[in-house]
């Protein structure tokens, strides 16, 4: 009990580290989030007792399944399954907010579908998955994947416990950190057209403006990328 005491009390410390390390590249405008959050699922099926793989499944507003930051090709291969099959842990626990735990895929009668496919198509038979309390509407799930029956112990969710809340933290962030780019990005080739509407026919700044919004609203297309239409299409003088 003390040496598991003492091996999770290690891997939070490397943990901190690794975290302590991404807040500063985000200072520094250094990182890119998909770099991050493939980093840190690294750090994670390191530190989780039994774990061979590890990844995120993310579950899209239209319900699209989709792998990120997976450790090897056979996470990809059983978030394709589940997306297939509609169902699996991943999506359980995802779907239902808690953590879903495997011994053995090949004996586990939750998800048949996903079953017959995951095991015909990888070795893995231990998994667990824990919930990731993402802003927005998508889903996610922070998944750990072993080929032995029975890997994962008490210490294994325990630990994994731990890198799921901070991986729920990192992603906010970085999500956070994404749509605070995207927004200036916009802002820029905003003001970059309104530029160009005034040049191009004699208005000031808020007539240009108040032209882009119409424009927007009459052709149902998002102001950010008529505004990047009109920068584009500038050599042309025209914006259509």
């Amino acid at each position: 009990m003390v040496a598991e005491q003492r091996h999770v009390s290690s891997e939070r410390y490397h943990l901190q580290d690794a975290l302590q390390k991404l807040d500063e590249m985000q200072r520094r405008g250094e990182v890119d989030p998909d770099e991050a959050l493939r980093s840190l699922v690294a750090t994670a099926v390191d530190a989780v007792p039994g774990a061979d793989y590890a990844g995120i499944t993310m579950v899209g507003e239209s319900g699209q399944v989709s792998s990120i930051a997976g450790t090897h090709e056979y996470a990809e291969i059983l978030d394709d399954v589940q997306h297939q099959v509609g169902e699996g842990p991943c999506l359980s626990a995802a779907w239902a907010g808690h953590m879903v735990a495997i011994a053995d895929l090949a004996d586990d009668d939750r998800w048949p579908n996903y079953r017959e496919a995951a095991v015909t198509r990888t070795p893995v038979r231990s998994v667990l998955s824990f919930e990731l309390h993402t802003e927005g509407r998508s889903l996610a799930a922070l998944n750990f994947l072993a080929e032995s029956p029975g890997a994962f112990t008490a210490d294994s969710m325990e630990v994994g416990i731990v890198y799921a809340t901070h991986t729920t933290l990192a992603w906010n962030s970085l999500h956070r950190e994404r749509q605070f780019r995207s927004a200036l990005a916009s802002r820029d080739v905003i003001g970059q057209a309104k530029g160009i509407l005034m040049e191009r026919y004699d208005i000031d700044a808020i007539e240009a403006f108040d032209l882009l919004r119409r424009l927007s609203q009459e052709d149902n297309v998002k102001l950010a990328e008529l505004a990047d239409l009109v920068v584009r299409t500038r050599s042309e003088g025209r914006a259509d």
